[in-house]
């Protein structure tokens, strides 16, 4: 799908089970239309992965997920070599120490990892560098001197250069700040916590088979969850997850014992829960 508009990317995101707000399409169109970059930051949970899984559908590209941890380097991002493979050719060709070296550093040899398969799919691919946050500030630096160019350097194989940039979606949920000089090489976008009715139509959306009065219920209760002093407050995904429980509960109407039974789909902390306490009832309107 190619969008000439930011309204007609929100109608292909949709079709691809994502309800994108105004402010979301117009940042993945403009990052689209100059390619650059799109750095979504926001809480967990409020569906900065799966954008860039729904813009993925909606271009008929493939994903290339890159997910980042602590520790992380330049080659678990870029590439290896194989050199089990690599020894056994030598070992096939009847000397390991004078084998030819350009046949041992050959394409066949050669491991892609997440930013090469991407640097070669070109415009047929949306990068999606997830939490780069968890990194460290050695790969973020290194990731920047990629982004600047679309190109690398393999010294047995030379330079390779994307064909076109892929489109390209950073996610961070802020455990550390990521440095000016990225976020100035990218189009930066704040993903909030959706508004009461918009939740309501997240919920449509992806869970079409519950009762609309649930879904309504569950934003209601999400939105109170929200407003206590949860250590981690429930986003957009666990409304939908728990709305499913609930209505395989058979909800609604929703019950304190449903609500107990299924709140570790929207509450993820021991510690959570028990703030909750005896809130839950008035949590789920019956208070």
């Amino acid at each position: 799908m190619d969008a000439a508009t930011p309204d007609e990317l929100a109608a292909g995101l949709r079709a691809a089970d994502y309800l994108a707000d105004d402010g979301l399409s117009v940042a993945l169109f403009l990052a689209l239309s100059m390619n650059r970059p799109l750095l979504l930051e926001g809480e967990p949970g409020v569906g900065k992965t799966e954008a860039a899984k729904a813009l993925a559908r909606t271009l008929g590209a493939d994903l290339i997920r890159l997910q980042c941890y602590e520790g992380i380097d330049a080659s678990q991002a870029l590439y290896e070599w194989d050199y089990a493979r690599q020894l056994l050719a030598a070992r096939a060709a009847g000397d390991t120490v004078g084998a030819d070296t350009h046949e041992l550093f050959s394409e066949r040899f050669l491991v892609e990892r997440p930013l090469l398969r991407a640097l070669r799919a070109g415009s047929k691919a949306v990068l999606l560098i997830d939490e780069l946050d968890r990194a460290d500030d050695e790969f973020e630096a290194f990731l920047l001197e990629i982004l600047a160019e679309y190109t690398i350097t393999i010294p047995e194989l030379g330079t390779i250069r994307a064909p076109s940039p892929p489109a390209v979606i950073i996610t961070s949920n802020r455990t550390r700040d990521l440095h000016d000089a990225l976020k100035r090489r990218c189009l930066y976008h704040w993903l909030p916590y959706p508004d009461r009715d918009r939740e309501v139509d997240i919920i449509h959306l992806r869970v079409p088979e519950a009762d609309p009065t649930l879904a309504a219920a569950v934003a209601d209760a999400v939105g109170r969850l929200r407003e206590l002093d949860l250590a981690k407050p429930p986003g957009p995904a666990e409304a939908i997850d728990w709305t499913r429980a609930l209505h395989l509960m058979g909800a609604p109407p929703i019950t304190p014992d449903d609500a107990q039974a299924t709140l570790g789909w929207v509450v993820k902390s021991r510690e959570d829960q028990d703030r909750i306490g005896d809130e839950l009832a008035k949590v789920i309107g019956l208070a």
